[in-house]
């Protein structure tokens, strides 16, 4: 993980640490890089690379290879508002975002599979205790 937003060092612990669990249980063991940032870099993501001019919460970028699976990019400042509006801590919002990007570098799209990565993101955010995830949230 690259934290480029300051975090305590237990915060930094434990979303590395997640990161972890994602990498090995999600993933069955293929690593992934997350970023951790503000708006302005993820919305020139967003720009540079899906052609979307605006601040998004987590962009996934699936490596095409066995390992690692890719990367995310995470805004601090989307993961802060979010969190705020769910009534939980932005770490709490960060790991949400996290598994949410995993699955999409496991060959996910909500957009696309008809509910398909919906239940995995059910069954995984339970799984880790998470509250309501993005799908949930959107209502697709």
């Amino acid at each position: 993980m690259i934290f480029r937003r300051p975090l305590a060092r237990e915060q930094r612990a434990e979303l590395r640490a997640f990161a972890a669990d994602l990498a090995e249980q999600v993933l069955c063991g293929r690593g992934f890089d997350c970023l951790l940032t503000g708006d302005r870099q993820l919305r020139d993501l967003n720009r540079d690379f899906l052609g979307q001019d605006y601040a998004t919460d987590v962009l996934s970028f699936p490596s095409g290879a066995e390992d690692p699976a890719g990367e995310l990019a995470i805004s601090w400042d989307r993961a802060r508002e979010q969190a705020s509006a769910q009534g939980h801590d932005a770490v709490t919002e960060i790991r949400i975002l996290m598994l949410h990007g995993v699955l999409h570098l496991a060959g996910m799209d909500h957009e696309t599979d008809r509910g398909r990565m919906r239940r995995a993101e059910t069954k995984w955010r339970r799984h880790f205790g998470l509250p309501s995830g993005l799908i949930e949230r959107s209502g697709r």
